[in-house]
């Protein structure tokens, strides 16, 4: 077991939900973090307020730019020393791929690919990959492992998938230091309104319909996102080189009973009856290629990182819940 120093970051997409969630986290927990660089094009889903309770630290730095520019990369590898990146920086809403692939494909491969032949030319730099459940596509029973098949059945998946790929390529072809990690997926504050819990919450904000696709059957595992930064940093400081690691919540619920749950607990915050907004669930036209449901086994973080999620789901919806209704 790898026990690695990460004393000089450059994050891409710091300004996003999960990004900035990995940030807070580490400055918040580590004294040993010289330098945390946060590279982000700042599109609609970045926003520096996420950013301010660790602002005012002398260790953060924040670069207004895109991930495709590799002389800017290279620079700030130089200027900072950086020692690990960290790459968040993806387009990441399913919907929106189905409409634009070749964003995601821009986003998501090329822009991977431009920081891995940066990356060529440090060999002292590690690089850490950000992906997903999604590109095992979709299983019936049982859980994905780090050994399991990929089968991406989205432009979205497809394009994580293709990324990660690229970074084992680079790992074996040009000897880079990487490990990728595959979350289950994420929740909590900060997260933009076009995912399905922070949009359920808005929709019951603004008295509007609460949109289900199909009929809400599909199963997706959900993960905290401070307990996801949490294993992400685990992963740096003790991950195995040129290894994946899938960081799942352990909380598999159906859309309908999610959405059942979040209804509960919105009423009880107002004092009223959830029969009151049962009216406003709304079921819509399945979009192309929803899988059914997706599944990560934890036993590899547990056993060699002594990792699992801290928040169960119930407290993690509050939490969520609690922040945006105070946003």
């Amino acid at each position: 077991m790898s026990n690695r120093t990460c004393k000089r970051v450059l994050v891409t997409g710091g300004a996003g939900f999960i990004g900035s969630a990995f940030i807070r986290y580490g400055l918040t927990h580590f004294d040993s973090i010289e330098t945390l660089v946060n590279l982000d094009l700042l599109t609609y889903a970045g926003h520096l307020e996420y950013l301010d309770p660790i602002k005012s630290d002398p260790r953060y730095h924040f670069v207004h730019g895109d991930i495709l520019n590799g002389p800017l990369v290279e620079e700030l590898i130089r200027k900072h020393g950086i020692d690990t990146i960290v790459h968040f920086a993806a387009e990441s809403h399913v919907d929106r791929s189905i409409e634009d692939p070749k964003a995601f494909y821009k986003t998501n491969v090329e822009g991977t690919l431009s920081l891995l032949e940066v990356v060529r030319r440090f060999s002292c730099v590690h690089f850490h990959h950000i992906s997903t459940d999604e590109v095992f596509g979709s299983i019936e029973t049982g859980h994905f492992t780090e050994s399991s098949s990929y089968a991406p059945n989205s432009p979205y998946a497809a394009s994580k998938a293709a990324a990660d790929h690229f970074v084992r390529a680079y790992a074996t072809t040009y000897g880079l230091s990487i490990t990728i990690s595959h979350a289950s997926n994420n929740y909590g504050p900060c997260q933009n309104k076009e995912k399905l819990i922070p949009l359920m919450i808005n929709s019951l904000l603004e008295q509007k319909e609460l949109p289900v696709y199909g009929q809400g059957l599909n199963v997706r595992d959900w993960l905290f996102v401070d307990d996801h930064a949490e294993a992400v940093w685990k992963i740096l400081q003790r991950g195995n080189r040129g290894e994946s690691y899938n960081v799942g919540g352990g909380q598999e619920m159906r859309n309908i009973d999610l959405i059942q749950n979040l209804i509960a607990m919105f009423a009880a915050h107002r004092g009223e009856s959830s029969k009151i907004y049962q009216p406003l669930i709304t079921f819509v036209t399945d979009r192309p290629g929803h899988d059914f449901r997706y599944g990560l086994s934890g036993e590899k973080m547990k056993a060699k990182l002594d990792w699992s999620p801290a928040h169960g789901f119930e407290e993690g919806l509050k939490k969520t819940l609690d922040w945006y209704l105070h946003a």
